[in-house]
């Protein structure tokens, strides 16, 4: 397994709080963002999720801030599926600035739901790997 696929962001001055640092929430969106776009690089687009009738669910996710992040920062996004054996994967995700500083680490249990049952599909890893055109991003 070579290194997590990363995007690269810059911090706008709307996501700011009133003390001046990246809002909170905003760390979600930014790795939300990264995980759409990991899945984009395998071949995997919303759209093509959505025509085979599944759609990636965030089950549970946490954030574990550690240095703050202000207007015109950058920041690296990384983001690494790890599979077991059931309905869920685990997605980890580092959030680094350009010189290697540790910023924020959010992992999260995710699932691929089945749009029309309405249920996890039993075996997510094989689904993605099915519609990747690029399996490597997804560490698949």
């Amino acid at each position: 397994m070579g290194d997590p696929f990363r995007v690269r962001i810059t911090v706008r001055g709307y996501e700011l709080d009133t003390q001046g640092h990246l809002n909170q929430a905003v760390y979600l969106q930014y790795s939300e963002h990264a995980r759409w776009e990991c899945l984009r690089a395998a071949g995997i687009s919303q759209d093509r999720l959505i025509a085979s009738g599944v759609g990636p669910v965030a089950l549970e996710v946490t954030v574990r801030y550690l240095r703050e992040l202000r207007g015109g920062d950058e920041v690296d996004v990384t983001c690494e599926f790890r599979w077991g054996d059931g309905k869920t994967f685990q997605i980890v995700q580092d959030l680094t600035r350009p010189d290697g500083t540790e910023v924020a680490t959010v992992t999260g249990v995710g699932g691929l739901l089945d749009l029309s049952a309405r249920r996890l599909v039993p075996d997510p890893r094989e689904r993605f790997r099915e519609l990747a055109s690029d399996p490597e991003p997804l560490n698949l």
